[in-house]
């Protein structure tokens, strides 16, 4: 699926449209996604900052996501675990900006080339308009080879690999 596509798909999912959470862009290699949520009445907590959930469902899926677009399907990439700190009350617009590195997805590649599961943590930061820091998550993502795949679909992808 491109890049185009996938973020509209995730704008009228309705977990997203429901709580105004935006993705307001995807990079065409899926290597970042920058999403937004503004404060609504619908997405607020009863001391008028933004509620908890709105902000763990902002970076919920997507490290996962991108995984499975940048490695392909010869890769199984499900989210394990997440950890999520609330730092400050959130006002206003929030933003989160999901980023993977081209030396993350070569470690990736390196550490399952024999099939073997690997779980890189992947932290992302969710900062108010004036760039503070409102909630810091880290995600656990689960990520294998398919034993029977004969190298990876997306080999373009991979300028760091050694030969």
């Amino acid at each position: 699926m491109n890049h185009r596509m996938f973020r509209l798909l995730l704008n009228i999912y309705p977990p997203y449209w429901g709580t105004g959470i935006v993705v307001s862009k995807v990079a065409p290699d899926f290597t970042e996604i920058v999403v937004q949520m503004k404060k609504r009445f619908y997405n607020r907590n009863y001391v008028d900052t933004h509620f908890g959930g709105s902000l763990y469902s902002m970076v919920d899926p997507f490290y996962m996501l991108m995984l499975i677009n940048i490695l392909g399907k010869d890769y199984v990439v499900w989210d394990k675990s997440a950890f999520i700190d609330f730092v400050k009350p959130g006002r206003g617009k929030v933003k989160a900006v999901f980023s993977i590195t081209q030396e993350t997805i070569f470690d990736i590649v390196e550490k399952t080339a024999d099939g073997e599961k690997y779980l890189p943590e992947l932290a992302v930061e969710i900062e108010d308009e004036a760039g503070e820091t409102v909630a810091r998550a880290v995600k656990t993502i689960y990520v294998r080879r398919r034993l029977d795949s004969k190298k990876p679909e997306n080999e373009a992808i991979f300028p760091l690999r050694k030969t």
